[in-house]
């Protein structure tokens, strides 16, 4: 509340109050000042149930130039519910004033509320699976294999003439082994790197459409009383 403002019941231009926040004593909210009609203060509270209460001017506590405040708690509001016999006294109104004030429109604000979509991304995490299986195939590589083998050649004595000879002839059959060498393949298999694979993630962006239903709200006037 600005001091500087601060009007008591004797001191305010009701004029003024009108369209203004009304309050009481423990700041409970009445609502707003429709009319000042005599010595009574037309406060109307609610949007769209509307109560009218008819306070005296006497039960005014201050103006601050914003807010009418009353001595009185809301418990006491319903006394003042019904119009008093005359709203009039010492102080009449103008009459020319008084109906123009109310004749003054009211205008009552009605919220009308929807609802919109709200998307949001979360991540999810996937695993893409690269498999390695064995292949199996035949090869064939032709090797080079060395081996000894004998050959027999008769042929004359290096002297050139016969000689005696050192000892006599066999008497029976006599085996002389002559070794011969071949050469054996061998197979063994080593592994080798044959090739490299590289594997890159990349990111791509796909483009989905979300259908959802929403509710707004109208207002439906067709009875309305006009």
């Amino acid at each position: 509340m600005n001091s500087m403002n601060y009007k008591n019941s004797d001191d305010i231009e009701w004029n003024d109050v009108i369209k203004k926040e009304a309050r009481g004593i423990n700041d409970e909210d009445f609502g707003e000042v429709q009319d000042v009609q005599g010595n009574y203060v037309l406060v109307q509270k609610g949007m769209i149930n509307k109560e009218r209460y008819y306070i005296p001017k006497e039960q005014a506590e201050s103006y601050d130039g914003d807010t009418l405040r009353f001595r009185i708690s809301e418990q006491d509001l319903s006394q003042f519910q019904h119009e008093p016999p005359t709203i009039y006294g010492e102080n009449t109104q103008d009459t020319t004033t008084t109906n123009q004030q109310r004749d003054t429109e009211e205008e009552a604000s009605i919220p009308l509320t929807e609802e919109r979509l709200d998307v949001s991304k979360k991540s999810q995490e996937n695993q893409a699976t690269i498999t390695k299986r064995p292949v199996k195939e035949t090869k064939t590589i032709e090797v080079p294999v060395t081996r000894e083998e004998i050959s027999i050649e008769k042929r004359s004595p290096t002297s050139g003439s016969e000689t005696e000879a050192q000892s006599s002839p066999i008497q029976s059959e006599e085996e002389i082994k002559i070794p011969l060498r071949k050469e054996e393949v061998e197979v063994t298999k080593k592994p080798y790197v044959k090739e490299e694979v590289a594997v890159k993630k990349k990111k791509v962006t796909d483009k989905r459409k979300v259908t959802e239903d929403v509710t707004s709200e109208e207002l439906d006037t067709s009875n309305v009383e006009r």
